[in-house]
């Protein structure tokens, strides 16, 4: 286990924005990123609730972890995202009723998401409080980026709007509100991102190491 004193915090969050993005690097929890990225007012909402579930299950999943026993440890990973899940389908319910009907679905299809699973199996499990936080920010945070991004091209290009405000006065491209839009602009977008990941962040990255 880590001394926490030792831990670069910074590191642990940029990690799950850039270099192991969920949507743009892991291929995980691709769902909704096709499903509710028609606009941008969905993709922000649903990433931040992404955001909230991963970082409080990483944080109760680490303050947890000296009592789950480890045989039944992946049925009490479930209970615990559950649990986050329920709260924040609940509260999206109340405080966004017109947003909520649109993508209430996948707000509690966030349960089965594997990347949440996964940081409290990998990473929650077997860390402290502190370090278990960033984590779940760097893997929350890094999804909401690949939604609002996703998001931003698709409701500029389809509606020519964002955030259901006009912004081009044109014809827009229809295809891309529709889920072959969606195809089509999460794999562009992830196409570019690791093209730019490989060609800037990747070169410092190894500059890094080889000067050690």
């Amino acid at each position: 286990m880590p001394d926490t004193n030792k831990v670069n915090y910074w590191k642990l969050i940029t990690n799950g924005i850039v270099k192991e993005n969920t949507i743009f690097r892991l291929a995980l929890s691709l769902c909704p990123s096709i499903a509710v990225t028609n606009n941008l007012k969905n993709g922000v909402l649903m990433g931040s609730a992404v955001l909230f579930v991963q970082v409080m299950v990483n944080i109760t999943i680490s303050l947890m972890r000296k009592v789950i026993h480890p045989k039944i440890r992946l049925p009490i990973f479930m209970l615990v995202i559950s649990g986050w899940v329920t709260i924040t389908d609940m509260t999206m319910a109340a405080a966004v009723p017109d947003v909520y009907k649109q993508m209430g679905l996948y707000i509690q299809l966030i349960v089965a998401f594997a990347s949440i699973l996964a940081r409290a199996e990998m990473f929650a499990s077997k860390n402290k409080f502190a370090p278990s936080m960033a984590d779940g920010i760097g893997f929350g945070a890094g999804f909401l980026f690949a939604l609002t991004v996703i998001s931003f091209f698709r409701e500029l290009l389809g509606r020519g709007s964002l955030w259901g405000m006009p912004i081009i006065h044109a014809k827009p491209l229809l295809i891309m509100i529709m889920p072959a839009g969606g195809f089509f602009a999460v794999g562009i977008l992830m196409a570019a991102f690791n093209w730019f990941d490989a060609k800037y962040l990747g070169k410092g990255a190894r500059a890094s190491h080889y000067s050690h």
